[in-house]
């Protein structure tokens, strides 16, 4: 399964970029984007590559269900010690 993460970009230096993931900088490549991002920008980030811009209320909305997927895990990982 593949899985593309919504990052918001902070920084560019060539083709390159650092992006701001749920809190988590990464360095990523901007080569496979077709036009050119800007600072502030949103992008699907899949396997170290930008592969698609993003409106922010749309990386927003996604980010929110990242965040309740993450915390269900959690609390399914605290039920299973706690059986154990």
């Amino acid at each position: 399964m593949c899985l593309a993460v919504p990052s918001r970009i902070i920084e560019i230096e060539d083709t390159m970029a650092t992006v701001d993931v749920m809190g988590l900088r990464k360095q990523i490549s901007l080569m496979l984007l077709p036009e050119e991002p800007k600072i502030g920008d949103y992008v699907l980030v899949h396997a170290g590559f930008a592969i698609n811009k993003m409106e922010p209320q749309e990386a927003q909305e996604a980010l929110k269900i990242f965040e309740k997927i993450f915390k269900d895990m959690e609390e399914q990982e605290k039920s299973w010690q706690t059986e154990s």
